[in-house]
C-alpha cells in the first residue's frame, strides 16, 4: 500500500516506518508544516499530538482517503460522521500493541471477582496526555471508576498495571512495552483490515484482533 505517516520523524514514527516499509508498504512522511497532501494513497496514519492528530485526521479524510491513527488525547467522534459521508475509515486505538490489548481484557475479566481496582500507568515524559488512552479504556472496561495514577520519566516508554484487590488477596495485570516496535504487529494488522471496515469510526485493536 502506498501509506502517508504522519510524524514519521517521531519517536514512534522512527520505529515503525523501517517495519512497514520491510513489509513492502510505501511510506511517505509529513511533518509538522508539511502540506497534508494524500491524494493518490491508499491510507495515511498519525501518530503525532493531541493538538495535531485531528487536524491531520480531517484533512485526510477530507481528500477521501482512510486514517489510522494511534495518537491518544482527543476525541475521534467528531469525525465519524465525515468519514461516513466520504465513504472512508478512520480507525482509531489507544494502544496498537497485542499485549497491551490482551492486558485490557485480562483486566476487564478479573473485574468480575474483586471489589476494587486502580490502575499505574506510566509513560515516557514526551507524552501529553494523562491519563494515557489505554488507562481510560481498561477503567471503562472494569468500571466501578477506579482511579488512575499518572507517571512520566524519562527511561519509560509505556507501562501499565491494573491492581484488583479483595479480602485478603492482592492481584496485580500488567503489561510493559521496551520498545515502540511492539506497535507495528498492530499497524500492520490495521492496513490489512481497513478494507474490511465499515466506512466511519471503528475504536480499539480488539475490534480487528
Amino acid at each position: 500500500m502506498k501509506i502517508a505517516f504522519f510524524g514519521a520523524e517521531g519517536k514512534v514514527g522512527r520505529a515503525l516506518v523501517p517495519v512497514l516499509e520491510r513489509a513492502g508498504h510505501e511510506v511517505r512522511g509529513i511533518e509538522l508544516g508539511d502540506e497534508p497532501d494524500v491524494g493518490g494513497l491508499d491510507a495515511a496514519v498519525d501518530f503525532t499530538s493531541p493538538a495535531a492528530a485531528p487536524a491531520n485526521a480531517r484533512a485526510v479524510l477530507e481528500q477521501g482517503v482512510s486514517c489510522i491513527v494511534g495518537t491518544t488525547g482527543w476525541d475521534p467522534e467528531a469525525l465519524d460522521e465525515l468519514a461516513r459521508e466520504r465513504g472512508v475509515r478512520l480507525f482509531v486505538a489507544p494502544n496498537f500493541s497485542v499485549g497491551a490489548v490482551l492486558m485490557m481484557r485480562f483486566a476487564m475479566e478479573a473485574a468480575q471477582y474483586f471489589p476494587r481496582a486502580e490502575i499505574i500507568e506510566l509513560h515516557n515524559e514526551a507524552k501529553v496526555d494523562a491519563p494515557s488512552g489505554t488507562a481510560a479504556a481498561t477503567a471503562g472496561l472494569i468500571g466501578g471508576d477506579p482511579v488512575i495514577h499518572s507517571v512520566r520519566l524519562p527511561g519509560l516508554v509505556a507501562h501499565q498495571e491494573v491492581i484488583f484487590g479483595g479480602p485478603g488477596e492482592i492481584l496485580t495485570i500488567r503489561h510493559d512495552t521496551t520498545s515502540r516496535e511492539a506497535f507495528a504487529p498492530g499497524v500492520l494488522l490495521a492496513l490489512e483490515r481497513l478494507r474490511d471496515l465499515p466506512a466511519g469510526l471503528t475504536v480499539g485493536l480488539e475490534a480487528i484482533l
